[in-house]
């Protein structure tokens, strides 16, 4: 097992009614900006209980932060912190209303052009603005890490960030918001989930076991449930174990000790920044290719995966191969297209551009084993079309 520390502060606090804590989790007499999305928190109820919890405290409201929040709409929530002198941070929402938060909270005291920290990765350590989160959509798992991914709509990059004064200080997670949530994002949020266990799983053979063993309880616990949920939102047995599961997919405890492989993701953000496309397919497209480029590389961790999680039986060659089949299978069954061209026309050209953004960026060896070259991404790419 490798070397590792593991630090997590946040005040995770999960379940039904929990928001009545939400007034004694803000420091007394802080201003508070409420940052949310497109509006759908005024529908479910949501809202209107966050703002009766916070009706002793001076508050200002942010909307409009976008799926994949963009650079140059929290730029103006930034504007708004430091003319109103705010000093506490409220994000209403999913995974991109959070990961945009932690960008305002990395950028309003930091001494420089805030686009350096996506565009550098600079590790924000220290002197970030405290925050917390109301999560309203299971998937990223942005409420108990400290890492966040943020869009430059200018120069079409998505590109990620994070550090240890990143961590929201408290995470209220109500499982019954599932109820009121779209197929759609359920489905998302699930395949999203998944594709951040086997980003830190499916990599080969280690000796920590027990990470491991977790990591196989998230994926069959998301087999189990996923297509459930989707038909019944309403089920909190369902929902619960459906948030706790995206939270403990990405809360930093399955990469301890162990390799991982984050490129799946590197190259799905890539393909929302050109097409659009939610952020969850683009792992669903890319995945299964990527596990096919690296057969050889992930063959034994493949064949693990496919006894463990779906008990199939041959050689490993055969097992491994029938696990890709497998994981295309659940995505589909999660109404995931898994092909670059069943979202876009315009796609002919994808695997160039994104090969050229990873050799402008100096991204030549990735993966576990940094065997990921240049041109295997864009074999992956075009196996995608």
């Amino acid at each position: 097992m490798n070397n590792f520390e593991l630090y997590n502060p946040t005040n995770y606090i999960f379940g039904k009614d929990q928001m009545e804590k939400l007034s004694t989790l803000i420091p007394k007499g802080a201003k508070v900006l409420v940052a949310y999305g497109g509006g759908s928190i005024k529908k479910n109820g949501i809202y209107d209980s966050v703002l009766k919890n916070l009706k002793d405290f001076e508050v200002t409201e942010f909307s409009g932060i976008e799926p994949n929040p963009h650079f140059e709409t929290l730029e103006k929530a930034i504007a708004i912190v430091k003319e109103k002198k705010i000093d506490f941070l409220l994000a209403v929402g999913g995974g991109s209303v959070i990961d945009g938060v932690k960008f305002i909270s990395a950028a309003v005291n930091y001494d420089g052009n805030p686009l350096e920290i996506l565009q550098k990765r600079i590790l924000i350590k220290e002197n970030a603005m405290p925050f917390g989160t109301v999560l309203t959509l299971p998937a990223t798992g942005s409420e108990m890490n400290s890492g966040a991914v943020v869009t430059i709509e200018s120069t079409q990059e998505k590109l990620s960030f994070g550090g240890s004064a990143l961590f929201p200080q408290f995470s209220i997670c109500d499982p019954t918001v599932i109820a009121s949530l779209p197929k759609r994002q359920i489905q998302n949020g699930i395949v999203d989930g998944f594709t951040h266990v086997m980003e830190q799983y499916l990599t080969y053979k280690h000796d920590a076991y027990l990470q491991d063993r977790i990591a196989e309880g998230i994926l069959t616990t998301l087999l189990e449930i996923g297509p459930k949920v989707v038909e019944h939102p309403t089920d909190y047995h369902l929902a619960s174990n459906y948030m706790w599961c995206c939270t403990m997919a990405l809360n930093g405890l399955l990469n301890k000790g162990v390799p991982t492989d984050w490129t799946t993701h590197m190259i799905g953000h890539e393909l929302t920044a050109m097409h659009g496309i939610d952020h969850a397919r683009t792992l669903a497209i890319i995945g299964p290719h990527l596990y096919t480029v690296l057969f050889e590389t992930k063959k034994e961790k493949l064949a693990q995966y496919g006894k463990r999680i779906f008990h199939l039986a041959g050689s490993d060659d055969e097992i491994a191969k029938e696990a890709i089949n497998k994981t295309v299978e659940f995505y589909h069954l999660m109404g995931m297209d898994t092909k670059l061209s069943q979202y876009t026309d315009d796609y002919e050209k994808t695997a160039d551009f994104i090969a050229k953004r990873f050799e402008e960026r100096g991204w030549k060896a990735m993966g576990e084993k940094q065997n990921l070259t240049i041109e295997k991404v864009k074999q992956i790419v075009e196996m995608s079309y």
